[in-house]
């Protein structure tokens, strides 16, 4: 199975790039926001998955990272759902959004993907409601103090558990920890 390539773009067309890695091009399907942020020669790398097509041709799908990725397998999971769909689910936004919307059960995420009418959507909610698992930042012990003083100032634990997860690690001195976070939190 090919799961991700790294590489420069030798071409561009309307669904797809041409992804050259080692000497060798990959035609591989993207989302059209995916494709219109990208240039012809620029490096660029993605996670993938192999499709076989009824007529027993393969096709690459690829989306920007490991989690929607994961989102792309579990969407493919579900009957009547396409891999084209899939991947314009996958990457519609983070995997937080999603997660976001199948909880509050919001059709209108879903909306304007090609291929998903009303019904399919209310299947996707039914189908990956509660399924849709995204792991918690990593929380340093030393950062224990740290969410818990943000707490205190009445932030949610966890997007001040995220917030110290995006300071930098070369920041050690716990003061500038909280600083940095703080201004994270507050964007």
């Amino acid at each position: 199975m090919i799961s991700y390539l790294k590489g420069s773009v030798l071409a561009k067309t309307s669904d797809s790039i041409i992804l050259q890695a080692n000497n060798v091009g990959y035609k591989v399907f993207l989302a059209k926001k995916t494709l219109e942020a990208l240039e012809v020669g620029a490096e660029t790398e993605f996670f993938c998955s192999l499709q076989i097509k009824r007529d027993e041709t393969l096709e690459l799908f690829g989306v920007g990272s490991l989690p929607s990725l994961q989102v792309f397998e579990l969407v493919r999971g579900i009957s009547g759902i396409g891999p084209r769909a899939a991947m314009n689910i996958a990457s519609l936004g983070d995997p937080d959004q999603l997660k976001k919307a199948l909880e509050e059960g919001d059709e209108t995420f879903f909306q304007g993907i090609h291929g998903l009418g009303p019904k399919k959507i209310k299947k996707i909610l039914l189908e990956l409601t509660g399924k849709l698992k995204i792991p918690e930042p990593k929380e340093e012990p030393k950062d224990k103090e740290l969410v818990d003083a943000m707490v205190a100032l009445g932030f949610p634990r966890t997007k001040a558990k995220d917030a110290l997860s995006r300071v930098g690690s070369e920041i050690v001195n716990q003061q500038q920890r909280l600083r940095e976070a703080l201004k994270l939190v507050r964007r």
